[in-house]
């Protein structure tokens, strides 16, 4: 009996059905592609869609909201099908990992219950609201940032740490968006004027230059009226191969 069963469950695995979803999940692994784009692929397929972080919540001020829907127009098409200019939204799930090559594998594998921190907090506007868009035309992009009551540093004002880390996150996805993954090798900040809690800036980032595995990258966070300078940042990125994730 326990032969037979033996038997059965070594035919199920060598079935063709079961031989096909394998030789799929390889496929998507192996994609060349550094990024998928999200209307063609699903990228979780094992239950519901991940919830998009970067679409407007209840929390979001008017000021977030009107910004949001300015860089949104230019990611539309008109009604002859022509795109308004090269802006694109960058899907922001709660790990970053679920939207590259493979992720949806790779996520299973790796820490599967993970969560990238900026979107571990459950309460809509507590700490970091914001969304990328890019342009891989110009080799730049914009990110929206709203910061919630969580991410106090000075009394009524944005925490240093706290504005670093959408520093960094934001030059880190056009780095990633232009050249594939990367890791952080180095990160200035030049402080300029605080951002009030509940305020909402732009993070305009550039790709200066690539040398090699270096991606050079410069920021300046601004008001979205663009009349205050808060922050300015330059930071040098190093292209990585997925696979030293596996020691390979």
């Amino acid at each position: 009996m326990i032969r037979r069963g033996l038997r059965l469950v070594t035919g199920l695995a060598n079935s063709p059905a079961v031989l096909n979803l394998k030789a799929a999940a390889v496929r998507r692994l192996l994609s060349p592609s550094p990024w998928r784009s999200v209307s063609a692929v699903s990228l979780w397929p094992f239950n519901a869609q991940p919830r998009d972080f970067s679409l407007p919540n209840p929390s979001w001020s008017p000021e977030m909201r009107e910004v949001f829907d300015h860089y949104s127009a230019l990611c539309e098409e008109t009604d002859g099908g022509v795109k308004r200019g090269p802006w694109r939204k960058v899907p922001s799930y709660n790990r970053a990992l679920k939207y590259a090559t493979g992720g949806v594998y790779l996520s299973k594998i790796i820490q599967s219950k993970a969560r990238l921190f900026t979107r571990n907090i459950k309460e809509p506007g507590a700490a970091f609201e914001y969304v990328d868009f890019m342009n891989k035309q110009e080799k730049r992009s914009v990110c929206l940032f709203q910061a919630g009551h969580l991410l106090e540093g000075p009394p009524g004002h944005v925490h240093g740490g706290a504005v670093a880390t959408m520093i960094d996150s934001a030059m880190g996805t056009l780095a990633t968006f232009m050249s594939g993954p990367v890791m952080t090798a180095n990160l200035s900040i030049d402080y300029r004027s605080p951002i009030p809690l509940g305020g909402v800036v732009l993070l305009h980032s550039a790709l200066d230059r690539v040398e090699g595995r270096k991606v050079f990258v410069t920021c300046r966070v601004i008001s979205t009226d663009e009349s205050k300078l808060h922050t300015e940042a330059t930071a040098l990125f190093l292209s990585i191969n997925v696979g030293h994730l596996f020691g390979t």
